[in-house]
């Protein structure tokens, strides 16, 4: 085993060249593989694709997938395994369906749940001839979160770094699986642990890093306010969370003060004054939020009635604003309740409510959902391209369906229509140069005019294309806008930056 070498691929059917963020996951099974096994060999395929040639007879492969890449991680597996290497899955979608790669994908071996810990373990049986099919990794601790090894990250290929600083939502959303596969429970990394990463991003050049938690806001009003009427040790462990975030955001205002963060949270944060001014001293500038819908009767559908709607939900958007905290909302279409004219609804909150970037899609039944177990039952023994579609992400690219949910009122073509134009109104250069003014330095607008057409080709125009083709040309266009956005956004190294 000694001349073998461990390589990790992050599976994308199109290549860009340059990519909006680092795929995190890679890095930090990178950092848990134990020296003697060597430096791992890092494949991101939105970068470039992998060479099969690399793999060679005796080397192990791993694979993390999610629903969306999982075709082409097949693919690597196949090629590797013809080459005599040794292939390992891992990822969010090998732990919902366990059974798929063995059968699809050339492997040897799964990994379910999170692999931070139990890496070293596999490659121990590994090298010892020993590789059990299966290893069912769970859920860690907050303080067993492995730190990636961000050296073997090429500087110039990335334009924001990515950190996870807990996993966990206490929300249960029907059309996410996050809350069933992750947990309800917030489990927080300790705060020192997450800034001496944020140092390490910063000596190495990234001004820009995600914050890629399922809900940095796991500790609401809300929640602290239903358990301190009925769970009394409920109520210690959301304020024992609450402290750490205040906490970590504490230690994030001490960084340099060009270190820009985004994160992902919820709307009824908004209104937690003590939480979002400690947002604003960490500079936390940018917040994903799961809008999903503008109506009440949509919110009730997919268990988010959380969420504001109508004229409030204007005001809770617009608060966010208040605390330079720029919005980036996240809207689906399709629900029962929606028209033809919810799209154009949609899109007027987005622009009243002063949302910086949005993203608009379908639906869709997500593995490991309620919404997905209701949609399979319903479409049990319906096949395409002589694949059950309930196995969407099995059916080749130009055969697969773009509308899974059907609609009472709407047909696929029309809702797919409506969906473009909105993109298209929301991402018009005169609408972005209008919401750009939000920056104060001709430099940043320009950096967030770049940005705002490379999300749409990088994410939308592949996904809304018929063909091949179409993802071709969209791909094209996509590395011609990378280039300069990437500079716009790299920071001068750091090296000299303390702990």
């Amino acid at each position: 085993m000694s001349s073998a070498r461990v390589h990790l691929v992050n599976p994308s059917d199109l290549a860009f060249g340059v990519s909006f963020i680092t795929p995190r996951w890679m890095y930090v099974i990178a950092n848990a593989t134990p020296q003697q096994y060597g430096t791992p060999a890092i494949w991101d395929e939105v970068l470039e694709q992998v060479n099969p040639d690399e793999f060679r007879a005796g080397d192990i492969v791993g694979i993390g997938i999610q629903t969306l890449n999982a075709h082409r991680g097949y693919q690597v597996g196949r090629m590797a395994r013809e080459r005599g290497a040794t292939v390992i899955y891992g990822g969010f979608h090998a732990s919902l369906f366990p059974e798929e790669p063995i059968e699809r994908g050339g492997a040897h071996s799964v990994v379910g749940g999170e692999a931070d810990v139990v890496w070293p373990e596999v490659l121990s049986d590994w090298a010892k001839g020993r590789l059990k099919p299966y290893y069912g990794a769970g859920r860690i601790r907050g303080d067993e979160f492995v730190p990636a090894r961000w050296d073997l990250a090429p500087r110039d290929k990335y334009i924001w770094a990515s950190l996870q600083t807990m996993r966990g939502c206490p929300n249960h959303c029907s059309f996410c699986s996050v809350w069933r596969v992750d947990g309800k429970k917030g489990r927080v990394r300790p705060p020192e642990a997450v800034y001496r990463e944020m140092v390490d991003l910063r000596r190495r050049g990234f001004r820009f890093i995600f914050l890629t938690d399922d809900n940095f806001y796991p500790a609401s009003l809300r929640e602290l306010e239903l358990a301190r009427k009925n769970n009394a040790a409920l109520l210690s462990e959301l304020e024992e969370i609450r402290a750490r975030r205040l906490e970590l955001m504490r230690l994030m205002a001490r960084l340099p003060g060009d270190l820009v963060f985004f994160t992902e949270i919820t709307l009824e944060a908004a209104w937690d004054d003590e939480f979002m001014q400690a947002m604003n001293r960490a500079r936390i500038r940018g917040a994903g939020i799961g809008i999903e819908t503008v109506d009440e009767a949509g919110l009730k559908t997919i268990y988010k009635e959380f969420n504001p709607s109508g004229r409030k939900l204007v005001e809770t958007l617009r608060k966010f604003r208040e605390y330079d905290v720029s919005v980036f909302g996240s809207f689906m279409f399709g629900l029962p309740s929606d028209t033809a004219e919810t799209f154009a609804k949609t899109a007027a909150v987005a622009r009243e409510g002063r949302v910086a970037f949005a993203q608009f899609s379908l639906w869709t039944p997500l593995p490991g959902s309620v919404d997905f177990d209701r949609w399979a039952k319903d479409q049990a023994g319906v096949k395409v391209a002589g694949i059950p579609i309930t196995k969407y992400w099995l059916i080749p690219f130009e055969q697969r369906p773009k509308v899974y949910m059907p609609h009472p009122t709407m047909t696929p073509e029309q809702m797919l229509d409506h969906l473009e134009k909105t993109w298209g109104r929301f991402y018009s250069l005169p609408a972005i140069w209008d919401r750009a003014h939000a920056a104060k330095r001709m430099r940043s607008r320009l950096a967030f005019v770049l940005a705002s057409k490379l999300l749409r080709q990088m994410y939308v125009r592949p996904n809304l294309a018929q063909n091949r083709s179409g993802q071709r040309q969209a791909k094209r266009l996509a590395r011609y806008l990378a280039r300069p956005c990437q500079r716009l956004f790299r920071a001068r190294e750091m090296p000299e930056l303390m702990y």
